[in-house]
């Protein structure tokens, strides 16, 4: 997908995309290879060749942060495919004043929790987040990445980022992250359906005060499953806004 759009570069929305590719320009080497394309001058098309020639190098040279930075936010789902070897899915919990009490980053098919009194330290998660090109959220943008940056501001958080929310209201899906999984079939195992973020807190608040292990155990399940239904979210949402932008999978 990523190699086959336009909206990175200036003036150029999905309306202008949809178009280019109806006229059979579905690549960035498409429209390098012609002299001329309907509705752009030759001013801008000459602008437009040297940006593509940039992003043809930047994807050459795999710098994922580059087009987190030239895409539009709300276009950053465009980069899954191409980095979805290379994402990490991030998940935190906070106890009732919010604090980070559990970051959970599930990558390259592991799950790893850091826990507040444990593992959670700046230099622990920088060199966890540090392995990845793409950050997958499910309000990352409002609550996850905010938080941590305010606690760990240091943190590695340049690269990409989906956040699922957002995309999920693009497709029309609303609702939490529990409420979207119960529409898709996406499934937790039995000891953990029916909890929430609330929930969670009180998890926390068992262990550390009553050192309840079975809370420990159930939160991070809890988290963990919030993580790894992450990636199933994401491909279900990424295939399902290629086909509303109306794009001919063969060229995929």
């Amino acid at each position: 997908m990523i190699t086959s759009t336009f909206c990175l570069l200036p003036g150029i929305g999905r309306t202008t995309e949809r178009r280019l590719w109806r006229e059979g320009i579905t690549t960035w080497s498409d429209f390098l290879s012609v002299s001329s394309v309907r509705g752009i001058s030759a001013c801008r098309k000459l602008l437009y060749d040297q940006g593509i020639s940039e992003a043809q190098i930047r994807y050459t040279q795999n710098n994922a942060r580059y087009f987190g930075l030239a895409l539009p936010r709300q276009e950053q789902w465009r980069l899954y495919e191409w980095l979805r070897e290379r994402v990490v899915y991030l998940d935190i919990e906070t106890d009732s004043i919010g604090q980070i009490t559990i970051v959970g980053c599930y990558g390259h098919g592991r799950f790893t929790s850091f826990v507040r009194g444990e593992s959670l330290d700046a230099r622990h998660l920088a060199g966890e987040l540090s392995q990845y090109d793409l950050l997958v959220t499910f309000c990352g943008t409002t609550f996850d990445v905010p938080m941590l940056l305010a606690q760990y501001p240091s943190l590695p958080l340049d690269q990409p980022h989906i956040d699922l929310c957002f995309v999920g209201r693009q497709l029309g899906y609303l609702g939490g992250l529990k409420a979207i999984e119960a529409q898709l079939d996406i499934t937790r195992a039995t000891h953990l359906q029916g909890l929430n973020g609330h929930d969670a807190v009180l998890l926390w608040n068992r262990w550390r005060r009553s050192h309840d292990e079975n809370a420990r155990e159930r939160l991070l399940d809890y988290n963990e499953a919030d993580c790894v239904n992450l990636e199933r979210l994401a491909d279900i949402f990424y295939c399902e806004m290629v086909h509303k932008l109306e794009f001919n999978s063969s060229v995929l």
